[in-house]
C-alpha cells in the first residue's frame, strides 16, 4: 500500500512542468558536444537521445501511429528508435523545443499530465547525473511522481515493473513522509526513492535500511 501524496492540482503539476523543462533547457544549453554524446543513465541511450526524448513529448497520434509501425509494434523499440531519429537535429532546435513547451499543456497520447512530470524529473538526471550536473527534485513534485510510479495500472505498469521490482520492500521518504509497499524498510530523499521506483541504481548511495542489500550494487 502506498499512503497518500501531498496533493498537487493540475495547474501546479504543468507550472512544475514548466519549470523543470526550462531549467533543463539551459542546462542542455551549456553542455558540450562531447557531453551532448556521452552515455546517460538509460542504458543504451546518449544525452543527445535523452534530450530528444523529451523534445519529443507532445507527440500526437498520427505521428505515434507511423513510429509505432516503423518499430513493428514494439513500443519499448518505437520510443527509443524515434528518440535517436529526433537527436540527429541540431543541438539548439532540441533544446529550443523543449523551452517551447512551456505554457503548454498538451502531451503524448494515452497518459495524464503526471507522466510528463515523471518524464522530465527522471531524464533530467539521467542527464545530470553522469554528467556530474547537480539538479535538485523540488519534493512536493517528485512526491507525486513516485506515487504515480508506484500506482501505475498496466500498460503503463510495464515500464518500470517497480512493486514486483521492490516486492517485499517498504519505501520511506524522509524527507516527505511518502510511504509505499510493505517489508524491509528502504528509506532517503524522495528523489533517491524517484530514481529506484524507475530502475535507476545512481543514487542506491543515499538510501539506507535494512532492505537496500537487496538492492544491489549502485550504478554510475
Amino acid at each position: 500500500m502506498a499512503d497518500a501524496p501531498p496533493l498537487m492540482t493540475e495547474d501546479a503539476v504543468w507550472a512544475a512542468i514548466d519549470r523543470e523543462r526550462l531549467e533543463l533547457a539551459d542546462l542542455l544549453d551549456d553542455l558540450t558536444d562531447d557531453e551532448w554524446g556521452r552515455p546517460s543513465l538509460c542504458s543504451g541511450w546518449r544525452i543527445g537521445d535523452v534530450a530528444a526524448h523529451l523534445a519529443l513529448a507532445r507527440t500526437g497520434w498520427g505521428r505515434a501511429a507511423v513510429d509505432l509501425a516503423r518499430a513493428r509494434g514494439n513500443v519499448d523499440r518505437m520510443i527509443r528508435d524515434s528518440a535517436v531519429r529526433h537527436a540527429s537535429l541540431p543541438r539548439r532546435h532540441i533544446t529550443q523545443q523543449i523551452r517551447s513547451m512551456a505554457g503548454s499543456r498538451r502531451h503524448a497520447p494515452a497518459v495524464t499530465p503526471l507522466e510528463p512530470l515523471l518524464d522530465v524529473l527522471v531524464h533530467g538526471q539521467d542527464i545530470a547525473v553522469p554528467l556530474g550536473r547537480v539538479r535538485t527534485m523540488p519534493p512536493d513534485s517528485a512526491t507525486v511522481a513516485a506515487a504515480r510510479v508506484w500506482t501505475m495500472g498496466w500498460p503503463l505498469s510495464t515500464a518500470f515493473h517497480a512493486r514486483r521490482r521492490l516486492r517485499g520492500l517498504r519505501l520511506v521518504a524522509t524527507d516527505t513522509g511518502w510511504t509505499a509497499g510493505d517489508g524491509a524498510v528502504v528509506e532517503g530523499p524522495v528523489e533517491a526513492l524517484l530514481l529506484l521506483l524507475t530502475g535507476r541504481t545512481a543514487w542506491l548511495h543515499r538510501l539506507s535500511g535494512p532492505g537496500v542489500d537487496s538492492l544491489g550494487a549502485p550504478g554510475r
